[in-house]
């Protein structure tokens, strides 16, 4: 790719923060159950955030308390209102993956750094405080009204940096939230970060990086 966006736009928990909802569950959850029922109610919380972030918008900690009472229901386990505070609570502390701020810093350097993310403007500033690097927008889905993988929060980034799809690369470990959506809007240049909780797409036409560090050569810094 010799691409140069005007703006590198990411996804931010997962891709840059390390987005530890299954060490959540398991903190809570795993002396209620064997590891073999631990999997599946991890793999159900995270079917059952994205389902709750699919309607209309409301405060992610409804998300998280919505998904993990489904998930208990659905696992025999029984919920209380503390659990589910509790991880909203964690999520502000959790720091980037090793391979992100110097990959960040070093891209920063060259090119104006986004998030989009679908955060809580209480909780993100913490977390990017944590990312080693400057960035010029963070955008959350409380600022646009509505969480990804919904088409709107990418709309509003667009109108917020005054640019199109056609002048930024968006950058992100997960199809299911943004490369899927940012494929149907017409963002071309895409980078897939391989961080292997989603298999490999080809179709989303994209990058793929194996993690941050190697998205400067990307674009040639």
């Amino acid at each position: 790719m010799t691409f140069r966006p005007k703006y590198v736009t990411f996804d931010c928990y997962g891709t840059l923060i390390n987005f530890d909802m299954a060490g959540a569950a398991r903190r809570i959850y795993g002396d209620m159950l064997d590891e073999a029922r631990m999997t599946v109610f991890i793999r159900d919380f995270a079917a059952y955030r994205m389902d709750e972030v699919l309607g209309a918008w409301k405060p992610y900690a409804d998300v998280v308390h919505n998904a993990l009472k489904r998930s208990c229901k659905r696992n025999g386990v029984i919920f209380r209102e503390e659990d589910a505070l509790r991880v909203y609570h964690e999520v502000p502390t959790w720091g980037p993956h090793p391979d992100v701020p110097e990959g960040l810093a070093k891209l920063a350097r060259e090119i104006p750094l986004v998030i989009l993310s679908n955060a809580m403007n209480s909780q993100i500033m913490s977390n990017v405080e944590k990312l080693g690097a400057p960035f010029h927008k963070v955008i959350t889905a409380e600022d646009a009204g509505s969480y990804k993988p919904q088409m709107n929060g990418f709309e509003y980034m667009f109108d917020v940096l005054g640019c199109g799809p056609e002048d930024v690369t968006h950058v992100s470990s997960s199809f299911r939230y943004d490369l899927m959506t940012a494929y149907d809007l017409g963002i071309k240049s895409k980078v897939w970060v391989n961080r292997r909780h989603e298999p490999a797409n080809p179709f989303y036409e994209y990058t793929e990086i194996k993690d941050i560090s190697g998205l400067p050569g990307v674009f040639g810094i």
